[in-house]
């Protein structure tokens, strides 16, 4: 294995990850939002997932494009 199959593969794999827990929080926080529940402070608590869930897409798509232009930095050296 070299170094650079071990940087692609460890990328995707903390990549897939991360955007599976992204689409975790994002659907348990509208079904929180959206629940029949009376009780605002549930409420407004998957509105806060639903929130940080927008956040942390937006950083993950950051840094996976950080990462993958690393992975094609190291594959020209």
């Amino acid at each position: 294995m070299t170094l650079l199959s071990f940087i692609e593969n460890l990328n995707s794999t903390i990549t897939e990850v991360a955007w599976s827990i992204f689409v975790l929080a994002w659907a348990v926080g509208w079904a929180l939002r959206g629940s029949p529940i009376p009780i605002f402070r549930i409420k407004r608590g998957g509105q806060d997932l639903i929130e940080d869930a927008i956040i942390a897409a937006f950083f993950l798509a950051i840094g996976s494009t950080i990462f993958y232009f690393i992975s094609y930095i190291a594959s020209q050296v």
